[in-house]
């Protein structure tokens, strides 16, 4: 999985008027958890903007004043009027820990339903993934060429080798249903 780096220093003072300090100065507070204690720390807001404004997944490498942590994003807060980011939480990661993280998903290839008028729906466009951090993937490709007019693509069809699904068996991804044009064709054809 790709990582991305933030370089921040570790806080002192934990109270309300420092972190508004914080904040005028355009840094953001953050806390690590998952280690010993919690690490609280602050960065600037500019190293967040590819990790959080992205349809993609990373891994966070944070360097804190010579010592750095594996982990990923577990929460972030914005302002609810102009959307700069107030607050965010890291989770540390441990190499034999194995850990919950939502992935996306990747449609591959021409569905041969679509090709004939159907209509291609995506489901879910993140699936729920338990597994080592080693393990765990950028993305998870989902062939839907297989799939005709009401045909569905479920869970179970996915690849999985290093990692486990935390959805039903039943979780429907994609699907190919009928489309509003394909069924007036199909039903003028029959009247004809």
């Amino acid at each position: 999985m790709k990582s991305i780096t933030i370089k921040g220093s570790q806080r002192e003072s934990v109270g309300k008027k420092a972190t508004k300090a914080l904040r005028n100065a355009g840094k953001v507070p953050c806390v690590l958890y998952g280690g010993d204690k919690p690490v609280h720390f602050s960065a600037d807001e500019k190293s967040f903007k590819p990790l959080v404004y992205t349809p993609d997944v990373f891994t966070a490498t944070i360097e804190l004043d010579g010592v750095t942590y594996n982990a990923v994003l577990q929460d972030i807060q914005f302002h609810p009027v102009h959307d700069s980011i107030l607050h965010v939480d890291f989770y540390q990661l441990f190499e034999d820990k194995a850990m919950t993280m939502d992935i996306p998903v990747r449609l591959v290839g021409t569905s041969k339903g679509v090709m004939v008028g159907g209509a291609l729906r995506h489901n879910l466009r993140k699936l729920k993934v338990k597994a080592l951090p080693a393990n765990l993937p950028d993305y998870i490709e989902a062939d839907i060429t297989e799939l005709e007019i009401g045909n569905k693509l479920y869970v179970t069809k996915l690849k999985n080798d290093n990692y486990t699904f935390l959805h039903p068996d039943n979780t429907v991804v994609a699907q190919v249903r009928m489309s509003r044009n394909a069924a007036k064709a199909a039903s003028e054809t029959e009247e004809a």
